[in-house]
């Protein structure tokens, strides 16, 4: 009785959408705000239609309710507490209704977040919202029904997979949702700014908090199941090229080539057509990901079953590319930029060939993961691409990444020259090629912290005995040469600077090295012999 609820409230969703989906248009037509606020309502309302389909599967995993079948099928009375709650998105059907959630949770804050700001173009942000809920609930109430039930009522379920029943993977999905979905409001505020014609930077700084966020989530889930994928499943690392796995890397590269290039974008007004193009990519492959997962058309030990809701999803994506990118092409004019780069030297240049290292190493992946997929559709043949094929790529792309980001943030904007760059890249370039020719760490650390006091007062804080001596015998040299350079205009003479030097022990320089000098240079005040050489 209470699943039959559920469904009744994830049917009044599916209506409620519906007509989240269509009045604003209406609203805006007639110029009447009041249908706009109703839509505004209506994603509330729609919240908490899922909200209550969402508790009643969770109490029924609570209660051992096994005439619903998906508690039967994940879940059993000898559970534990922690992992029937995770249950929730074990399976398909649980994990599209908590996406669901997701989104409408999304939904309603920007409703209400944003119900007197973005007035031009938050109607169609509300259309946009409400056109993707219609999709996943039109899935939930006909194929994928996590509330479905079965007579006669089994005495035990089957019991959660063992390979879920991790702490990582109790998280790990939420967070991965939270970024697939995160990306979805970005994507509503750009179709509706293409809709609407207000293609300025307003939809790009209403949207970063949220793209930054979800970037976080997919960042942080990878992590999460790397670790899952370590401990479980005996790869030997934390990453495999799995193609789940790529589902999920893909839509992080191109989020962050998207978070790169719209600072152009508000510094300079650049790259106006590249965002859009971003930004549709992103949920496109959000989508994408949701559809490797479920359509079990890929072998991999993330993905669920082989299912009715695979092809639904590609259908969907191709629906979503294909009215994204016609309404790109119809506003294209209105998105060109005023400013170019006006420099290969130049910050603007550095962040787009930072862009299109994200995007080769983002298409480098989508190629590996859908290969297998082309060939076996065109050829009949299943193929497999191993890891040697994405790290003989990605691995010399991503080095150049690394090199950018040493270097994007030292360069200026619109111009460098070569002077500029050598003034600021002298040091570093010295202090790397001395560290990797003394074979690393120890000369690294002399350097970094010669600068340390013996009673804790430098840069980093640590005393005598965390410094390293390397680092306190270059120190006292360093102090010794400037008090008695001949480069000053008064150097002082060697007892002088012995005498001081003296006075200082413990505080500025260490004390040990101060006698071992004292010793050295008194003794032999006139010259002192070099030390041989140890070869």
């Amino acid at each position: 009785m209470l699943a039959d609820i559920g469904y009744i409230l994830m049917t009044g969703a599916l209506a409620v959408s519906i007509y989240g989906m269509v009045v604003p248009h209406v609203g805006v037509v007639r110029n009447n705000w009041n249908l706009v606020r109703s839509a505004q309502f209506a994603a509330i309302l729609n919240f908490l239609l899922i909200l209550g389909a969402s508790a009643v599967l969770l109490r029924s995993f609570l209660r051992d309710d096994f005439s619903v079948v998906f508690v039967w099928e994940h879940s059993s009375t000898d559970l534990p507490l922690f992992y029937k709650i995770s249950a929730f998105w074990g399976g398909m059907e649980g994990s599209l209704l908590f996406w669901v959630l997701i989104l409408a949770g999304f939904s309603a804050v920007v409703a209400y977040g944003y119900q007197r700001t973005n007035r031009e173009i938050i109607p169609y942000v509300i259309a946009t919202l409400s056109a993707i809920h219609v999709f996943l609930l039109g899935l939930l109430v006909t194929w994928s029904n996590p509330l479905a039930t079965q007579a006669p009522i089994p005495l035990e379920g089957r019991g959660l997979n063992p390979l879920l029943q991790h702490p990582a993977m109790a998280i790990h999905p939420p967070l991965l949702y939270l970024g697939y979905i995160g990306f979805s409001v970005p994507f509503a505020f750009a179709i509706a700014s293409l809709v609407r014609g207000k293609l300025d930077n307003a939809w790009v700084v209403t949207t970063r908090r949220w793209t930054l966020g979800a970037w976080y989530a997919l960042l942080v889930g990878q992590m999460l199941g790397g670790q899952w994928a370590y401990e479980e499943l005996g790869w030997g690392g934390y990453w495999g090229w799995d193609p789940v796995e790529n589902a999920a890397l893909m839509p992080w590269l191109t989020g962050t080539a998207f978070l790169h290039s719209v600072i152009l974008q508000e510094k300079r007004n650049m790259m106006k057509v590249w965002n859009m193009v971003l930004i549709i990519v992103t949920f496109g492959l959000s989508i994408m990901g949701t559809f490797i997962v479920r359509s079990g058309v890929l072998n991999s030990v993330h993905a669920f079953a082989q299912s009715e809701v695979g092809p639904a999803f590609l259908a969907y994506l191709a629906l979503v590319l294909v009215v994204a990118f016609s309404l790109l092409f119809w506003r294209i004019r209105l998105l060109e930029s005023r400013h170019t780069a006006d420099s290969l030297l130049s910050r603007e240049s550095a962040f787009l060939l930072n862009n299109l290292l994200f995007m080769g190493i983002a298409f480098t992946v989508f190629l590996g993961t859908v290969f297998p997929l082309l060939a076996e559709a065109i050829r009949g043949t299943k193929l497999s691409i191993q890891a040697p094929f994405f790290n003989t790529i990605t691995a010399p792309l991503g080095i150049a990444l690394l090199f950018l980001i040493g270097i994007a943030t030292l360069i200026a904007w619109r111009h460098s020259s070569w002077d500029y760059l050598v003034r600021n890249f002298r040091l570093p370039v010295a202090l790397a090629l001395l560290t990797a020719l003394a074979g690393g760490g120890d000369v690294a650390s002399t350097i970094l912290y010669h600068h340390e006091r013996p009673d804790g007062e430098g840069y980093y804080g640590l005393d005598a005995d965390s410094t390293p001596v390397a680092a306190r015998v270059l120190a006292l040299a360093e102090v010794y040469d400037a008090m008695t350079s001949c480069r000053l205009t008064a150097p002082l003479p060697s007892e002088r600077a012995l005498d001081q030097l003296t006075e200082w022990k413990g505080e500025s320089v260490d004390s040990d090295c101060v006698d071992a000098l004292v010793d050295r240079l008194r003794v032999t005040p006139k010259t002192i012999p070099l030390a041989p050489l140890p070869y």
